[in-house]
């Protein structure tokens, strides 16, 4: 869209001349590959003395050019605001400029200024016209947007691009329309800022201290922030979010800065990005609860069965034994199967703590009530004692394992093939040692399979207790 004197052609050649194809910038190799489809080989006898490359602070590019015949002239483009600040006669096409560029954003489609000042002076600028460039959202966009929003992920858009632009492509991919000016954000305090933030579906026309500003400020109210960039001006938001993203494609700078980089075009991968952590907490937040359990229950049995009985329920061997066999499912539990929820995980250590000192007191409940039965009912001699509770705290703190890993009853989700049969095979050890004697007294079949059947049923009663507390507390 050319203004005064000059044609289409004309802004296509001043908009190449203040481009490099060098820098593989993908919008001055737009401008270029049109420019050499329309005009051929003009631009080739024109010299490029120097070069500016686009500055996110200044927002263009400026290069000194040398013509055939020995002429030197300055052209520059950029954001279009940006370029009609540097023309002399501003005023009488500025609202001519502003039309253009709002109807070229309601389709869509960015746009740049292009300016041209004679000789090597940074005056007497003219504003020779406004080049389109339409770049769609990727096919992906929308579909990512759409089921990070279903998994409860708060999507914003944080642009450079004029307004009605980025007010377009929020709606073509459905993020919504109420995008702000950046600008708004300077007049307001930290609370106001991070108030407006959180309600709008982003914000246009920003510079790169904008964006490090909306992250701490989403920081500030409690959010777990991620980013997504490419360029050297995102490096400080890249670096400050709680997730940095480098798209593929990204410059060294944004990908040291980034927590996570991506060698493909598109964004889906951060769905399941999502999903996997989401999956890694559960097992986390499964693993911390089984574990303050399982602490429990055998400290506590072992420690108040010498402090009230005066008796040693397990041996020094017993213990080190026991703690070789929990480490080949705890190893494993990083394979289990897991189903996680359309909705962001936090810690919430008070329930951590509260239902591990359940599972663990049952536990320890369960263990003096096996004890008793092997004292006074089965009358098992100290060492027979010994290797029968030893086998029912290998058993039972396997079972927690099972009764941590989901929120419903134990069959719910079926568990990973490795942890279940990693279970399976030390159950299996453990037994065999106690019924043949394997570095503790042995008490044959009969005793072993009570104290199976014991912590099957235990196991289930106490399953059946956890799934209301996992609904009331979780």
């Amino acid at each position: 869209m050319p203004f005064g004197k000059f044609t289409d052609n004309d802004v296509l050649l001043y908009a190449t001349l203040a481009s490099q194809e060098e820098n593989k910038d993908p919008i001055d190799n737009a401008i270029i590959t049109k420019t050499q489809q329309v005009l051929l080989e003009v631009p080739s006898s024109y010299k490029t003395l120097e070069f500016k490359p686009f500055d996110p602070v200044s927002k263009r590019t400026e290069a000194t050019i040398e013509s055939a015949d020995g002429n030197r002239f300055k052209v520059t483009k950029g954001a279009p605001q940006v370029i009609l600040s540097l023309v002399t006669d501003k005023e009488s096409i500025q609202a001519g400029v502003e039309e253009g560029v709002n109807a070229f954003a309601a389709k869509g489609y960015r746009t740049l200024g292009v300016a041209i000042a004679s000789g090597d002076t940074q005056g007497n600028w003219q504003f020779i016209g406004i080049v389109p460039l339409y770049d769609p959202p990727r096919e992906d966009s929308k579909q990512t947007i759409d089921t990070a929003e279903s998994m409860g992920v708060d999507v914003k858009m944080v642009t450079g691009d004029h307004i009605a632009i980025a007010k377009e492509v929020g709606r073509q991919v459905g993020m919504g329309t109420n995008i702000l000016p950046a600008a708004t954000l300077s007049d307001k305090s930290d609370s106001e800022a991070a108030s407006l933030v959180e309600d709008a579906n982003g914000f246009a026309q920003v510079f790169p201290e904008h964006k490090f500003h909306i992250v701490e400020l989403l920081q500030g109210k409690q959010h777990i922030v991620g980013m997504t960039g490419d360029g050297v001006n995102d490096a400080p938001a890249l670096k400050k979010a709680n997730a940095g993203i480098a798209v593929a494609g990204a410059t060294d700078v944004a990908q040291s800065a980034a927590d996570i980089v991506f060698t493909m075009p598109g964004l889906f991968v951060i769905i399941d990005a999502i999903k996997e952590s989401r999956k890694i907490f559960l097992r986390l937040n499964s693993f911390t609860i089984y574990r303050i359990a399982a602490s429990i229950c055998l400290l506590f049995f072992i420690t108040l069965s010498i402090i009230i009985f005066n008796f040693y329920p397990v041996t020094v061997v017993m213990i080190l034994l026991l703690t070789l066999l929990n480490d080949a499912p705890i190893g494993l539990i990083i394979y289990d199967n897991v189903h996680y929820r359309n909705k962001p995980e936090k810690w919430d250590m008070k329930f951590i703590m509260s239902m591990a000192a359940v599972l663990g007191v049952i536990g320890v409940i369960f263990s003096f009530m096996l004890l008793y039965i092997g004292v006074d009912v089965l009358y098992l001699k100290t060492e027979e004692i010994r290797s029968f509770m030893f086998l029912q705290l290998v058993v039972s703190i396997h079972l927690i394992i099972f009764m941590t890993r989901t929120r419903g009853h134990f069959w719910s989700i079926k568990p990973g093939n490795a942890l279940l049969w990693s279970a399976v095979a030390t159950k299996l050890f453990a037994t065999l040692m106690v019924v043949y004697g394997l570095f503790v007294t042995a008490i044959g079949w009969y005793y072993a399979g009570i104290v199976l059947g014991y912590c099957l049923v235990a196991f289930v009663i106490t399953d059946f207790i956890k799934v209301p507390l996992f609904k009331k507390w979780g």
